[in-house]
This record gives structure tokens, sequence and C-alpha cells, in this order.
């Protein structure tokens, strides 16, 4: 599978288009907008979350409520396009043309300068249009009909925070339902109330200061297959496929597995996942040190992702930057933004993952309809069972 997304963050709308999805899959219209709602929530979002009411619509490739096999295309409207319509419009203006809100003053933290010089733009704005995290409803819109391709097999993906700023959560052992039942209900996306309450706090302390906060975010997926990705080429490693996604999204600077950089202070024998057999469940690890990853492909057990996201660029006590215009020192101009964001991100984490993993269920287990799949993954478990 593929998909290619377009539109910016204050233009007409936001398209993605999906090629190789298989036929015959249905999809739930109502879960797949519950994860457009779920990225909008958070406690430390701006304003634009208020104007926004995101719905995706299917403009192709869905029919009578089943996949057909054919390129899917969807569809977000921006509500808040009524408002930029002179300033985002496609048609020509005149240079001087005051509607145009161009941008001269670079964010640091931001695509601004780089795109600008990249690209030759001079008019920034034409750079934070497109690289805006507002982009992520498409990812998170293509990740979210990915997720009911892996509900087919009862592939699960449930995601939390672990910490906001210098506030950590206490790791709990839940099983995956009860992490997604308990975090739905946080503002933050934790399990932990009293992190809850000084999260909240050091938000509201950061906002207060006109200032932002980054986090950790962690994703589990459960009940995927042994042996989706490969070791025989880099770019077939399904670990390295999901740590460019999660690197992909915006702010992201981080990512790990299992233990991840934990496993720098470790002995070998406290980091390897020893390996069991039942006859019940076959081949097991002990332990999931791992992160449901050996040599690039899914040992069967959890998968386990966490992913580093900066502060927010855009400060309302913005920093230093020069106009690229006088080339003079100035304070950064100031785009509507969040004070934080870390809830939010783990939504589009969950999604960019799923993708992946579905992506590789399919490059494992082939098929142009769901009936394909289904038999092929059928074999594939027998020939494990009796192996």
């Amino acid at each position: 599978m593929r998909y290619l997304t377009a539109g910016e963050t204050h233009g007409p709308q936001l398209t993605a288009i999906i090629e190789g999805f298989p036929s015959n899959v249905t999809l739930n219209f109502e879960d797949l907008n519950h994860q457009l709602h779920r990225r909008q929530k958070g406690y430390g979002r701006g304003r634009r979350m208020q104007i926004e009411k995101d719905t995706a619509t299917f403009a192709g490739g869905v029919r009578h409520g089943k996949t057909t096999g054919a390129p899917i295309a969807l569809v977000v409207v921006n509500n808040d396009w009524k408002h930029w319509t002179t300033v985002m419009g496609i048609e020509p203006v005149e240079e001087d043309n005051e509607g145009k809100r161009r941008v001269n003053r670079p964010r640091p933290g931001h695509a601004d300068l780089n795109g600008g010089l990249k690209y030759n733009q001079k008019d920034l704005r034409n750079i934070l249009e497109r690289s805006s995290a507002r982009e992520t409803t498409m990812r998170v819109a293509t990740g979210a009909v990915a997720r009911q391709l892996l509900a087919e097999f009862g592939i699960k993906v449930a995601g939390q925070v672990i910490r906001i700023g210098d506030v950590e959560v206490e790791r709990q052992d839940l099983s995956v339902d009860e992490l997604i039942r308990i975090t739905e209900e946080s503002p933050v996306r934790v399990v932990d109330k009293e992190a809850e309450a000084k999260m909240i706090a050091a938000i509201d302390a950061a906002k207060e200061d006109g200032d932002t906060l980054g986090g950790i975010v962690e994703v589990i997926i459960e009940g995927v297959p042994v042996g989706l990705g490969s070791h025989v080429q880099w770019d077939r490693k399904l670990d390295g496929k999901i740590a460019q996604a999660v690197l992909s999204i915006q702010a992201f600077k981080g990512v790990e597995f299992g233990i991840g950089f934990e496993a720098a202070e470790r002995r070998g024998s406290n980091v390897h996942d020893e390996i069991l057999y039942t006859q019940e469940e076959g081949f097991r690890r002990r332990t999931n040190r791992a992160g449901g990853f050996e040599g690039g492909m899914t040992t069967g057990e959890q998968i386990i992702v966490r992913g580093v996201m900066k502060p927010i660029s855009t400060l309302y006590k913005p920093l230093q930057s020069v106009d690229i215009d006088t080339k003079e020192v100035f304070t950064a101009q100031v785009e509507r933004s969040d004070t934080c964001a870390v809830p939010a991100a783990g939504v589009i984490m969950e999604n960019v993952i799923a993708w992946e993993v579905a992506n590789a269920l399919l490059d494992k287990f082939g098929g142009d309809s769901i009936e394909e799949i289904r038999a092929n993954l059928a074999n594939f478990l027998k020939q494990v069972e009796n192996y």
C-alpha cells in the first residue's frame, strides 16, 4: 500500500489517496472519524481545534460500506478556510496586496527558513502552510483506515503519554483494553491520576509564561503475527519503517523500541529475551525487552514503541530571528499554536504505526481481497504451528 496527502493548514481542504488497499473490507465510518476527533483533543491544544470539527468523507474506492480495491480518496474540509479565502486563494493577486499576510520572519524550530531557502520562496507562508502539523489530519485518517484492516485479524492498537515536561508516569501492568479505556478518559492520555494533575499544572504554567512543553508517548500493538518485516535488506526491516514513520511526525526527535536506550546501561544477559516453548502457545519470549522485534521482524510479542516530541516551536514569547528582507534582528512572527500537543501526538503516532504494520501484513500475506489475505494468513499460522 501507499498513500499521498495534499493540502495546506488554511486551505480549503486536506486530501489523501490510498492505493493498494484490499477489497471487501467493511469500513466503520464512525470509527474512522473517532480517530480524527481523538487527534483534536488533549489538554494544551490551541484555539484552532475549537474551530475545526474534523470529519472525513470518502470520494472514491468505497461502495455500500465496503472497499472495492480501487484507490480510496479521503477529504477533510477546513472550516477555517472561510477566514483565509483571500490569503490562501489560488487566483493571482497584486504583489503589494496586504491581504497576503506575508511571512518574512522565520520561526526558530520550524521549517520556515530551510524551506524558504530550498524552494526559493520569499513568502514563508508558502512553507509553513504545508509543514504545519495540520497535515497529520490525513495521516490519522489513512491510519484509521489501516487499523480497520488490522482489526479484521484481531490486532489492537493502544497508546499512552509517558511524560510531559518533567512529569513522568509510573509504569502500570494493564491490558491493552484497560489502557485504551483509561487513557480515553484522561485529558492528557495517562493512566495515573496523580501524574495527570501534575501534567495539567505544568501545561498551565508554561502557557502563563508564553512557553511550550514536549514529552514522550508510547504505542502498543497487540496480536501481530510473527514474521512481519524481513532481515534480508535494510529497507525491509519493519522496526526501521516504523522508526521513520514516527520521526516523520512534526516535532518528533527520537524513537525507541522496548527498553530502547536503557539497553546501553545493561549487560546482555539483562537485555535479550529468552525463548520458551509450550505445546499450547508455541514459541514465546520470557520477556519483551526488544519491544516485539528481532532482526527487523516481529516476534509475535507486543510491539512497543516510544517517541520523543520536542516542545512546540511557536512561542507566544517568541525567540530571536532575522527578517529575510532587511536581515535585521527581530522576534519571530507568531502563528496560532498549542502550548502542549503531546496527547494529540500520541494519537498521530498510533495511526502512523498502524499504517506501517498493516502495510507489512499485506507485504507478507498478499492478496487483493480480504478473503485471500485471511486464507494466506491461516496457511502461514498453520505452518508456524507445525514448525
